[in-house]
């Protein structure tokens, strides 16, 4: 079980964050399966797969404007894959991999609807347990908050301990090329003092390439997209 975690932030801040949590894992929770346009191209998602959100273009976009024809991306967490179908409309050799069997399986079915699909391999894993080869591209969009989930859903939303996404930037670049690089998104509605603690511990020099600000409750949020590189 990961350590208790200790949030950068002040007990105010803390506990409006658990707040919008809950208000959003109790839409997620309630949406059911839907079908949603993004950035030009159609993608189904499950009831118990997380989908693109409001500032989730910051990141596609970020995938569209990095990619090249020669790279090999892997997508982290791929949910209902999104990134990697965008990301496939660059390159020809993309993997994408999740916990939950659900997004996988959204994931083959929504790469062949947008024309990519032989372009992609999806499969499950738990972080990189079973992904093997180097990359040139990862991409990771990885639940904000750090709560312990209740069910797989959560799961996509909040990360105990920020476990996962500190396996994550401990061992990406054991599978990364002499050129890769990684595209993260992450916001100020999660704990991003910490998060920027753990990019910086484990090696990598982070470059914003993508911002936005809202204003939720009265407080504003930043939501941005990075460009790691080794330090």
């Amino acid at each position: 079980m990961p350590a208790e975690h200790v949030p950068r932030m002040s007990a105010a801040d803390a506990d409006r964050i658990r707040r919008w949590h809950e208000g959003a894992y109790a839409e997620l929770a309630a949406r059911g399966a839907v079908t949603v346009d993004y950035l030009g191209r159609t993608f189904a998602v499950p009831a118990t797969v997380f989908g693109p959100t409001p500032t989730s273009d910051l990141l596609g976009q970020a995938v569209l404007d990095e990619v090249g024809s020669e790279d090999r991306v892997l997508d982290m967490g791929t949910g209902c894959g999104v990134n990697a179908v965008l990301a496939a409309s660059r390159a020809r050799d993309v993997v994408g991999v999740d916990v939950n069997p659900d997004a996988v399986a959204a994931a083959i079915e929504n790469a062949a609807r947008n024309g990519v699909g032989p372009r992609t391999t999806f499969f499950e894993s738990d972080v990189f347990a079973r992904v093997e080869g180097a990359f040139d591209l990862m991409i990771i969009d990885p639940p904000f908050r750090w709560f312990r989930p209740r069910d797989v859903l959560e799961a996509s939303i909040t990360d105990e301990g920020y476990s996962v996404l500190r396996r994550f930037l401990d061992g990406a670049a054991n599978h990364l090329s002499s050129r890769g690089r990684i595209l993260l998104f992450f916001g100020t509605t999660g704990d991003i003092a910490f998060v920027d603690e753990c990019i910086a511990r484990a090696g990598w020099v982070a470059d914003v390439v993508g911002e936005r600000t809202l204003v939720k409750d009265g407080v504003t949020a930043t939501y941005s997209t990075r460009r790691l590189t080794r330090a």
